[in-house]
């Protein structure tokens, strides 16, 4: 596998999707501002669902043989991992479909990180398969920016038995500081993203960024969403 630079320094952990003008356009069509909601989740849709299946790519296959309706050999591979989805409410939802369209029947965990006033992540809620710790866990979340928030929902992760190296994070957008921080602090994990944001504003947004995904993906207001979520948890 190719390995990605930035700004000089290789990642040998973080792989991207291959650019080309159709991934090009849907980027381009989802960071509209103009964009109505409709058509946003629709082209979003698309993008995740090329994500996903780059990666699978990266978990682990065997050698399987198959009779053809032809009665010939044919020598092919099958998935060995076996493997469960974690997102990353709320944004991160929004990845779960596309999960599901591809692998049946897949078990799907949740985490929820929250940030306070002054930005600090905290852990307020997971709900994982009793059997997360034996299996690969793709961590859905669409956007890496400081990496503060998924930081602390993979030391949810590995406290719960599952291994650095049995976690691929699959994000749409990554910012590069998020990327530094993110890799340094978990040099096993694997990302998968799409494309490099140039840089972070004073405020941790990625720049030029996509606006709040799950906002922007459910149609919810960030206040709202998160007095929601908390009366329902607790």
């Amino acid at each position: 596998r190719e390995m990605t630079e930035i700004e000089g320094v290789v990642y040998p952990q973080l792989h991207m999707l291959e650019m080309n003008p159709q991934v090009k356009g849907l980027l381009t069509i989802i960071r509209d501002r103009e964009q109505p909601r409709g058509e946003f989740i629709f082209y979003a849709d698309r993008l995740i669902r090329l994500l996903i299946e780059e990666g699978l790519s990266y978990l682990d296959y065997e050698n399987k043989t198959v009779i053809t309706p032809a009665g010939c050999s044919y020598e092919g591979t099958q998935m060995k991992s076996r493997i469960c989805g974690v997102s990353m409410v709320r944004a991160g939802e929004s990845m779960e479909a596309g999960l599901r369209q591809v692998i049946k029947r897949i078990r799907i965990g949740k985490i929820l990180i929250d940030k306070d006033e002054d930005g600090i992540p905290h852990f307020l809620f997971a709900k994982f398969p009793k059997d997360i710790a034996e299996r690969k866990v793709l961590l859905l979340d669409p956007m890496l920016a400081t990496g503060a928030s998924v930081t602390e929902a993979v030391k949810v992760l590995v406290q719960n038995g599952v291994l650095e190296e049995n976690i691929i994070f699959l994000n749409l957008i990554a910012a590069p500081q998020g990327i530094k921080s993110f890799t340094k602090r978990f040099p096993k994990i694997k990302i998968i993203t799409v494309e490099i944001d140039n840089t972070l504003s004073n405020r941790g947004i990625s720049l030029p960024g996509i606006g709040e995904f799950g906002d922007r993906y459910f149609g919810t207001e960030e206040n709202e969403l998160r007095s929601s979520i908390k009366e329902n948890i607790f």
